[in-house]
């Protein structure tokens, strides 16, 4: 038996691929636990049960939604992202001393897990919970590169080894990616250490009181999502949205996520359901298209079902992974700013009646099955605790 401490940010779509793993490493009675500075939010995807360790940083940042670009990444990292790291270190620390971990599973995103454990001579995996990172998105912008470069140098110097080199994003014993090259694309990196193992889909019980009579088999339902993390950003295009469908109402119903609030909603519309969360991964089952932000975590839930995509990134890593859906033909991309209802309408007529679409998008869900999700990664994660335990404990 080995001890796995999964250290994550307070963020839906880096949790849930690490849920999966970590009950299938507790399935195969290994022990499990956790550092995350939101445990109530942990709690609620991975269970009431988690054993959460405590640990302190930041709530999520609400960034200017006009920001995009190079801006966004960098209000991102000096308003988040770092900041984070360093509050979260101290219980990191303390979690690793006190749990004992064999191996340290350290979110791509939350650096205080690898820089601590770098620091600690413990053994510690990548998370990967986005591909973006992993097709050589700075290649080409070299200031960009040197840049984040530089920050984690310096976040190295106050939290981590000084002496140490290696960059907390990729880590030199196990990278394990939730995705697969039929989405990541040929410039995705390779490695004997790095494993694509495609999306980590953990059972996630519906919550009660969807109404699942409202839904119309005679009509495609379409998923409507821009995740939980852009409610500041999302009203013109909810609304956009809204009104394509409208326009197509006697083949094609909408259900809405809008957890801001941003759209009025009327209990009696039979064409249009908008609700602040919704049970995604049910609905995935039954969805003939889904509208979305490009989020990695929303592209792959999508495309295990085989269910094409009109994708409208809005910052950070969605545009590469907006660029990954339409380069693998399972999708159609939009502006988010300027998007109208009658773009996204010819953009959903496209994904729900041109053959091609769904059919790249049956590939990838035939690839990402093929990649064994997380009990493939549970089994990367067992091989390299046994690989790195001292001898005299073998």
């Amino acid at each position: 038996m080995s001890g796995f401490l999964f250290v994550v940010p307070p963020l839906v779509g880096h949790i849930n691929p690490a849920v999966g793993v970590a009950a299938e490493l507790a399935a195969r009675g290994h022990r499990v636990a956790w550092v995350c500075a939101d445990p109530g939010l942990l709690r609620r995807l991975a269970g009431p049960e988690a054993d959460v360790l405590p640990c302190a940083g930041p709530a999520p940042a609400a960034r200017p939604p006009e920001l995009r670009g190079p801006e966004a990444l960098k209000y991102l990292w000096e308003g988040y992202l770092l900041p984070l790291a360093e509050a979260m270190a101290p219980g990191v620390r303390a979690a690793a001393q006190d749990f004992r971990p064999d191996v340290v599973v350290a979110d791509q995103q939350a650096f205080a897990g690898a820089l601590v454990a770098e620091h600690l001579g413990l053994p510690w995996a990548t998370s990967a919970t986005t591909s973006a990172e992993l097709t050589g998105v700075y290649d080409g912008i070299p200031k960009v590169a040197d840049w984040l470069g530089a920050r984690l140098d310096e976040l190295r110097a106050r939290i981590g080894d000084p002496a140490g080199d290696t960059d907390p994003r990729f880590s030199p014993h196990l990278l394990l990616a939730f995705s697969t090259p039929e989405l990541a694309g040929p410039s995705a990196v390779r490695g004997d250490h790095i494993h694509y193992v495609g999306p980590s889909i953990a059972d996630r019980p519906a919550a009660p009181g969807f109404p699942w009579e409202w839904l119309d088999p005679a009509r495609a339902t379409v998923l409507v999502t821009l995740g939980t993390a852009n409610a500041d950003a999302t009203g013109r295009f909810l609304t956009e949205c809204v009104g394509a469908v409208r326009e197509r109402a006697d083949r094609v119903q909408a259900v809405v996520a809008d957890p801001g609030g941003a759209v009025e909603a009327s209990g009696d519309d039979k064409d249009v359901l908008v609700l602040p969360y919704v049970p995604q991964p049910a609905l995935l089952e039954r969805a003939g298209a889904v509208v979305c932000h490009a989020g990695h975590n929303t592209v792959c839930e999508a495309l295990w079902h085989g269910v094409p995509l009109v994708v409208a990134p809005i910052r950070d890593d969605q545009p590469v992974v907006a660029a990954q859906v339409v380069d693998a033909g399972a999708g159609v991309r939009v502006r988010f700013g300027r998007v109208t209802a009658a773009r996204l309408g010819a953009a959903l007529d496209t994904v729900l009646h041109e053959p091609a679409h769904r059919t790249a998008a049956g590939r990838i869900r035939a690839a990402f099955r093929a990649a064994g999700g997380a009990p493939a990664a549970a089994t990367r994660l067992e091989r390299l605790a046994a690989d790195t335990r001292p001898e005299e404990t073998r």
